[in-house]
């Protein structure tokens, strides 16, 4: 089974979190903003995995910390997780429609991070969280995994439908370059390491 558990303990943030790559429950998340319960409750079932996330955080200063600290931590699970990613596919790339928005991600478990990401969110806050940190959790998350992702809104209006359409995609994503494919033999890739 691939599982990993972490707790990571700041002056800011107490993060405890859980992941299994192979089973879809459970999924609970309690941080403490309503719509990033949301977002990571879809990501998770999305890429089908079983995700448990609960932070007790600084929310009297504003979110940030919050969301960013969970990429770290969900990152560093991921990671740990996939192990020596012996026979996974790699790669995943998906394009997801929420309404009038479309979203594309594609992403690589290759060992190097980076994050590319072309949005633009009209609305500055959906309830009590900052729009502005969708980039911030992705590039904690990207860091942290030790993969390459690559976000992009295609076209929308509606800054929920376009960040919920980034999550889904990238838990689709997730989930084709996670899964281990028996045509595989060994580890995807020339260097024979990822």
């Amino acid at each position: 089974m691939r599982t990993a558990a972490l707790t990571r303990e700041t002056a800011e943030t107490k993060i405890t979190l859980a992941i299994n790559l192979d089973q879809q429950e459970p999924v609970t998340i309690q941080t403490g903003v309503g719509f990033f319960d949301h977002m990571l409750t879809l990501f998770a079932r999305h890429s089908r995995i079983s995700l448990e996330v609960s932070v007790v955080g600084d929310l009297f200063v504003d979110s940030h910390h919050t969301v960013e600290d969970v990429g770290i931590v969900l990152g560093q699970c991921i990671c740990e997780a996939l192990g020596d990613k012996y026979g996974i596919n790699r790669y995943g790339t998906s394009f997801v429609p929420m309404d009038e928005s479309l979203a594309m991600a594609s992403l690589d478990l290759s060992g190097r991070s980076y994050l590319v990401m072309e949005t633009q969110f009209d609305n500055p806050k959906l309830g009590d969280f900052d729009t502005e940190l969708t980039e911030e959790f992705f590039q904690a998350l990207a860091f942290n995994t030790q993969m390459n992702l690559h976000l992009k809104i295609l076209h929308g209006k509606n800054t929920h439908h376009k960040i919920e359409a980034l999550f889904k995609a990238t838990g689709r994503a997730l989930r084709e370059a996670i899964t281990k494919n028996p045509a595989i033999q060994g580890i995807n890739s020339t260097k024979g390491i990822l």
